[in-house]
């Protein structure tokens, strides 16, 4: 073998030596947030709170609790093209695509004396316009609908109690004390299970979405204070807490509820949403530190995590173009909405 061969042969074993640990340190290098667009908003300076993905229309629908309304915003051409008004101070919104209906909770105006004056609004999403409304208590907040059999599961917050919403014509079918203040719910298909947060005293409650009977609780360990946020992630059998008492996530196995992980937050954490086309969860804070992570084989890895806007505690995502959506209430005197993107490092 000539020198010249031995060299090559020489330099060939160290490239495939040195390939392993260039493909790890491209795994590893840090993923960037950019901001795709700033989009300006109707009305006065004021609190957004939920939003939600219209997937059958291309639409997002963003309640503007400080306004009273719901706005409508094509996704596809990225303008307004329209509003639900008649509402006090909407904060949850869930779809039920298969009745042409959005289910917008409303504790009402003046929402330091609402106790006990609170209602769901059913809006029909071909007009836009509300169709019915249910009495729900002092604080209706985050819901959960479970499609099989057409019910709607309220978590009602200063109430402490989950309100039902079903049957034929739709009703308040039953009203549930949960023992504490109800955070948000959230449907396990799998388990056939509805799960509520009880976020004063640190457990997830499961209701029985047929029999609407409490079947059974869950303690949730100290390292999560306040659990708040829930999310179902039906594809790897795991539901994620968002823990806005000290700024924690918590990862569960489904439908054992075991806690998998627990990792860090930006201060109040508050909306989750998944993206799940891209396996990425985001999680966005009152503080306006936004958290995204990858999800592996049932393990979260921080893909990102930093300040994206004022209040930036509401996030919903395209799963047509990967984007999450923030309405924020004050940017340079305005509301705002802003589209972001994560981009490989």
């Amino acid at each position: 073998m000539s020198p010249i061969t031995q060299i090559n042969g020489l330099l060939l074993v160290l490239a495939a030596l040195s390939l392993p640990r260039l493909e790890a340190w491209a795994a590893s290098a840090p993923d960037t947030l950019q901001r795709v667009v700033d989009i300006a908003l109707p009305g006065a300076v004021g609190r957004f709170d939920y939003e939600v993905v219209d997937m059958v229309n291309g639409r997002l629908l963003i309640n503007q609790m400080g306004d009273g309304r719901t706005l409508i915003f094509d996704l596809h051409g990225q303008q307004l093209v329209g509003q639900i008004g008649g509402l006090g101070a909407p904060t949850g919104i869930t779809l039920a695509p298969v009745l042409h209906l959005a289910f917008i909770s409303d504790p009402g105006n003046g929402l330091d004396r609402v106790w006990g004056d609170g209602s769901v609004a059913a809006v029909d999403l071909r007009t836009l316009k509300i169709v019915k409304r249910f009495v729900a208590g002092g604080f209706p907040d985050g819901s959960a609908w479970v499609p099989g059999v057409n019910r709607l599961f309220v978590s009602n917050e200063r109430g402490g109690v989950e309100t039902v919403i079903g049957g034929a014509p739709l009703r308040v079918e039953r009203t549930t004390a949960l023992g504490g203040e109800a955070g948000n719910s959230a449907f396990d298909a799998a388990s056939n299970r509805v799960l509520v947060n009880v976020q004063t005293l640190g457990q997830i409650v499961a209701i029985n979405p047929e029999t609407l009977n409490i079947e059974g609780r869950v303690a949730l360990p100290a390292t999560c204070q306040h659990n708040h946020g829930l999310l179902v992630d039906a594809a790897d059998h795991l539901a994620f807490v968002a823990c806005d008492g000290n700024a924690r996530l918590l990862t569960l196995s489904l439908p054992g509820l075991q806690t998998l992980q627990v990792d860090h937050l930006g201060r109040d954490p508050d909306v989750l949403a998944l993206d799940a086309a891209r396996h990425r969860l985001w999680v966005a804070s009152e503080s306006g530190v936004v958290s995204v992570f990858g999800i592996y084989h049932g393990q979260l890895r921080t893909l990102w995590r930093g300040f994206v806007g004022p209040d930036a505690h509401s996030v919903a995502v395209d799963p047509a173009t990967g984007w999450a959506w923030f309405p924020l209430e004050d940017v340079n005197g305005r509301p705002v909405l802003r589209a972001m993107r994560l981009a490989p490092g």
